[in-house]
Parts: C-alpha cells; sequence; structure tokens
C-alpha cells in the first residue's frame, strides 16, 4: 500500500490524495502534525531523498521565520530535532510505496511516472 505523509490543510497534498483515489490507488493519509515521523524515519527519508537539506521547502514561512542559527544544523541530529519540532518544514507530500521507494512532492506526470501510468 502507498502512504501518504503530509498536512491535512496543504493544497497539494490533497490534490495528490484526489489523484490517488482517481487512479484507484489503494493508500492511507499520514498527517506528519498528528503523527510525527520517527528520528528513524526522518533518517530513512533522508538517505533516499538526498540529504536532510533536500527534503525541507526552504520557500515555506515557517523556514523563513525560523532565526538564523537554526536554518544550518551542523549536525543528522540536529536536523531530527529541527524536523521533528517543525514537521511542516518537510516538502509534501513525502509519498512512500510499499516497495519502500520514497519520493516528495506532487504533479500529474510525476504521479504517472511513479506509478506507471
Amino acid at each position: 500500500m502507498t502512504t501518504l505523509y503530509g498536512l491535512k490543510n496543504c493544497d497539494t497534498c490533497r490534490k495528490a490524495t484526489k489523484w490517488l483515489d482517481r487512479f484507484g490507488i489503494a493508500h492511507e493519509f499520514v498527517d506528519y502534525r498528528d503523527h510525527k515521523p520517527t528520528p528513524e524515519t526522518l533518517v530513512e527519508w533522508a538517505g533516499k531523498l538526498g540529504g536532510f537539506a533536500a527534503m525541507v521547502n526552504k520557500s515555506s514561512t515557517t523556514w523563513r521565520q525560523l532565526p538564523d542559527n537554526r536554518k544550518a544544523p551542523a549536525s543528522d541530529a540536529e536536523w531530527k530535532l529541527l524536523l521533528r519540532e517543525y514537521p511542516q518544514l518537510i516538502r509534501r507530500p513525502v509519498v512512500v510505496t510499499a516497495d519502500g521507494e520514497v519520493s516528495q512532492g506532487f504533479s500529474d506526470n510525476g504521479f504517472k511516472k511513479r506509478f506507471g501510468m
């Protein structure tokens, strides 16, 4: 089964969910404000997505409002702490399929390619 991680009030997450519904792809949605990813999950995602910095939406309001000293974590431990404290910083949605593949973001063509349509 496919799991979509994001925020329930995120337009992009809603579009991704509707796309999966339209194409009949079984999925569950996990709001990561309510169910914060574990540190181990964050490490796994970072490993598959190109590192912690690649996971972060740096154009978000939350990122812009962070103090400058929080925007340059020096270690994986600091990244995990930051993303657990502010899960809304993670680019949305994070898509995890049953085969363990992880991707971020939504576009119609990207999902067609991702799901072999």
